[in-house]
């Protein structure tokens, strides 16, 4: 997708955060913009500023996790603006603490929003999509799904988040496979951000009732959501500067897009690990002091 001016780009937690920072460069791009999100005031807001700059916009609240509340908005789309041609499945939630400490709540609200929510946008917009080329030989077409560096490692006190993951990493290689098969005119990417400064350490703000936490955290999810805030919060690399190296990399055609590949290396030791069947190595190698404030912590 080389052409962004007047094609019609769809974000899902698009009120802040990265979706925030897509939806700016987009409007800068003289894009047309659909947000989606959980959180009225920060939606309204977003829609008013991005108006007031100029900005085509539809907002509409949508549950991810809600295959009905995701169709409803594609038709939101298609109403007001006729087309779809950049879709960035980009809500996500976090969980932390020991593995066997999560609920079935942890689990279903994280699965619901981070797998399910690119699920939802990925049958839908991409079939959405499919019909818009048939009737525009030029069409150009893009979807960027959101994973993170946690689909490529598997850190201690973030299992639920891992999986979740992991999982969007292998839905998003699937879709470029199928894409191409098909000789489509859409690219798809995976966009793998380490800790960059946004709202995602503080999800649990728009944790919905039917997953609300029924008891207190836990010292492991006390002493997860401290460190990942502290490793969030002091992320040298923007939002935005993940939004700029997100539609350089769509203009390129690129799939697997890193805010920090410099973290690479873990990865590269990981696969090895795969390959020749050693056990999984020390996450805390280069950096002990981390796994010695986190055992602290947990033990109170």
């Amino acid at each position: 997708m080389k052409n962004f001016k007047d094609k019609v780009a769809v974000i899902t937690g698009g009120a802040s955060g990265l979706g925030r920072e897509f939806a700016n460069t987009g409007a800068k791009l003289g894009m047309k913009l659909v947000l989606a999100d959980v959180q009225q005031d920060t939606l309204d807001q977003a829609k008013a500023e991005l108006e007031a700059d100029g900005a085509e916009v539809l907002a509409m609240l949508c549950d991810v996790r809600k295959g009905e509340q995701v169709q409803a908005l594609a038709d939101a789309t298609m109403a007001r603006f006729g087309a779809v041609h950049l879709v960035f499945n980009n809500a996500g939630v976090g969980s932390g603490g020991l593995i066997w400490e999560n609920t079935e709540a942890d689990w279903e609200w994280v699965l619901g929003v981070n797998v399910w929510g690119v699920v939802h946008g990925v049958r839908i917009f991409t079939k959405l999509m499919l019909e818009c080329a048939k009737s525009d030989p030029q069409f150009e077409g893009h979807i960027v799904n959101t994973a993170s560096m946690a689909g490529l490692l598997n850190a201690p006190t973030m299992g639920v988040y891992n999986v979740s993951k992991h999982a969007v990493v292998s839905l998003s290689e699937t879709l470029y496979h199928d894409l191409q098969l098909v000789e489509a005119p859409i690219g798809a990417s995976v966009l793998c951000p380490y800790f960059v400064p946004t709202g995602i350490s503080h999800s649990h703000r728009n944790r919905p009732e039917d997953v609300k936490m029924t008891a207190g955290p836990t010292a492991s999810q006390m002493a997860a959501q401290a460190m990942t805030v502290k490793a969030v919060e002091s992320g040298k690399v923007s939002a935005a500067d993940v939004a700029r190296i997100t539609f350089d990399a769509i203009r390129d055609g690129q799939f697997y897009i890193y805010s920090h590949p410099q973290a690479l290396g873990n990865v590269a030791e990981r696969m090895d690990e795969i390959v020749h069947m050693k056990n999984p190595g020390d996450p805390y190698k280069a950096a002990p002091h981390i796994r010695d404030m986190l055992r602290a912590k947990m033990k109170g």
